[in-house]
């Protein structure tokens, strides 16, 4: 899908940005989708069996030229002598078997140079070779077992989709409220931004995210909640398509550079749209006209420390009470999908099924929020 293009008898129309050096990655480039979870790969099988087929071909060299150098003291039953390609044979026989007996040592420093040099070497030669096949059969066996535990076991999890400035902050923002590194996994098209989530901990899927098949590798159809942080708006919008027609119930928040693109987001399936541009931009206006509230609010939108917005389930401590009656500074209340100012008459009394969005003090070593206090799952 393109800009202008038709979808549900909807004409899509997106802003593209211009010259954006951060929007025209080169690092985007269609790649092989596959799930990388966060652990260190030293080599690849592919890798690591060709390095062992070096090793022992340099051994088999190293006892040709053991052979050759003391060819006198070796005896071939067909011709007597031993050339070039005697010596070739016989090492290769000697290294893969226990020999065939028609090339023999017969001289006393010729057999002495087979017990120090050439037995150790044929038993070099087999660990190589017995090791290489067991090490990466046993590291495939072991990945896939991993893999097919990981898919089993996840489900309502936190799929977020880039891994740069935003998706990072996002993912940070989620950590600091109790969520566990195993329940996020990051798709990325770039492989060195997988492996930089992989070495924080995060299982990331490495392919394109408008495809429908890198969101299942994901596991986005078990996902509770869908961050969408990709550098381009256009790009944005066909994950939010994608991602609402693969998981009908989970929450959609995506990220857009122009304001205009917001309710395409909206009508693309996302639950909320964040205007990151026009976000600092508001935020770098108040703190001109009010250094001291654009410091505030800063630190409302920084989790973890200092002030914290928090949504909450009402307590029955609450209930029939009016909001400016809770311990809790009350900024608005949310009752069903309507969500209500703290100003609102209709906010008050406060209901049993309310949830309330409120600002609350926290401490750096308080940064976890119990699992009654997370937002449910829709």
């Amino acid at each position: 899908m393109g800009p202008g293009d038709a979808v549900d008898g909807r004409v899509f129309h997106v802003k593209l940005p211009g010259h954006d050096a951060m929007a025209r990655r080169a690092d985007e480039t269609v790649v092989p989708t596959r799930v990388m979870l966060p652990r260190r790969v030293v080599a690849g099988p592919a890798r690591q069996v060709g390095k062992r087929l070096l090793m022992a071909l340099l051994v088999l060299t190293a006892t040709v030229l053991i052979v050759w150098l003391d060819r006198g003291g070796y005896n071939d039953t067909a011709d007597g002598k031993v050339d070039l390609l005697d010596a070739i044979y016989y090492a290769t026989v000697s290294l893969s078997t226990t020999g065939y007996g028609d090339i023999a040592p017969f001289s006393d420093g010729a057999r002495l140079i087979n017990v120090v040099l050439v037995t150790p070497l044929r038993v070099l030669f087999l660990i190589i070779l017995v090791g290489t096949t067991l090490e990466v059969l046993t590291e495939r066996t072991r990945e896939d077992f991993r893999l097919k535990r990981w898919r089993s076991n996840l489900r309502d999890h936190t799929v977020v989709v880039g891994f740069g400035t935003k998706g990072r902050s996002a993912i940070l923002t989620l950590c600091t409220t109790g969520l566990r590194k195993d329940q996020i996994v990051v798709v990325d098209p770039a492989s060195k931004v997988i492996e930089a989530a992989n070495a924080e901990g995060f299982t990331g899927v490495l392919g394109d995210a408008t495809r429908s098949d890198v969101l299942l590798r994901a596991e986005l159809q078990k996902a509770r909640q869908i961050i969408i942080a990709t550098q381009r708006d256009d790009t944005a919008v066909l994950v939010a398509l994608t991602a609402r027609q693969l998981n009908r119930g989970a929450k959609i928040v995506a990220a857009v550079r122009e304001e205009e693109n917001a309710p395409l987001l909206r009508q693309s399936g996302a639950d909320a749209v964040i205007t990151s541009a026009s976000a600092a931009g508001r935020l770098l206006g108040l703190s001109v006209l009010s250094p001291s509230a654009g410091t505030v609010m800063e630190d409302l939108i920084q989790q973890g420390s200092g002030l914290d917005l928090v949504e909450r389930p009402v307590i029955k401590a609450e209930v029939g009470k009016n909001v400016r009656e809770t311990a809790d500074l009350v900024v608005s209340v949310l009752r069903g999908h309507r969500l209500l100012g703290y100003d609102d008459p209709a906010a008050s009394p406060l209901q049993l099924t309310d949830r309330v969005i409120t600002i609350v003090r926290k401490s750096p070593s308080s940064t976890t929020v119990p699992n009654n206090l997370m937002p449910p799952r829709p």
